[in-house]
C-alpha cells in the first residue's frame, strides 16, 4: 500500500469514528427539509439522512443516523462535512463527481479540490460490492433534497 492509499484509509477510519452530522437533528420550525431512508440489502447497512434548507435554498444542515460498515458510516460523515452550506447546484455537482469516481473502478484520479475528504473513497471504487456502501448516504441526501422542494 502506498502512502496515499494509507492516508485515504486513515481518512475513512477517522470519519467512521467521528460520525460528523450524526445524530439526526430535527428541522427548525418553518424550514424546508426532506429526509430519506436508504438500505443496502446486500450487507444490511441503512441510513436516514435529513437535509434542511435555509431561506437562500442552501443546504444549511445535513444530519443522519445509521448503522453499517465503516465505509458507509465514514461516507455519511464526509458528506455532512462537505455538503453543509452548499447550494443545491453545488451539492449536485459534487454528487455527480463522487458518483463518477465511484463508478470508475479505481481508474479516476479524484480532484481533491472538489471532493475534499470524499476523494479517499477512490480505493473503494475498485470493489464493486462496496460501492453501494459508499454511495448510500449520498443517494439518501439526493432523495432528501428532492423531497425538500
Amino acid at each position: 500500500m502506498n502512502d496515499l492509499d494509507q492516508l485515504y484509509q486513515q481518512v475513512i477510519l477517522d470519519h467512521a469514528k467521528a460520525r460528523n452530522g450524526s445524530p439526526l437533528q430535527e428541522a427548525a420550525p418553518g424550514h424546508r427539509h426532506g429526509e430519506s431512508h436508504q438500505h443496502n440489502p446486500i450487507c444490511g447497512d441503512q441510513i436516514k439522512v435529513r437535509v434542511e434548507l435555509g431561506e437562500n435554498g442552501n443546504l444549511d444542515t445535513i444530519s443522519w443516523e445509521g448503522e453499517g460498515c465503516s465505509i458507509s458510516m465514514a461516507s455519511a460523515s464526509v458528506l455532512a462535512d462537505l455538503a453543509t452550506g452548499l447550494s443545491r447546484e453545488d451539492f449536485l455537482d459534487k454528487l455527480n463527481v463522487f458518483r463518477e469516481m465511484m463508478r470508475s473502478r479505481g481508474t479516476m484520479v479524484p480532484d481533491e479540490d472538489i471532493l475534499e475528504d470524499a476523494a479517499a473513497f477512490v480505493g473503494v471504487s475498485k470493489f464493486p460490492a462496496r460501492v453501494k456502501c459508499a454511495m448510500l448516504s449520498w443517494v439518501a441526501a439526493e432523495a432528501a433534497l428532492l423531497a425538500a422542494q
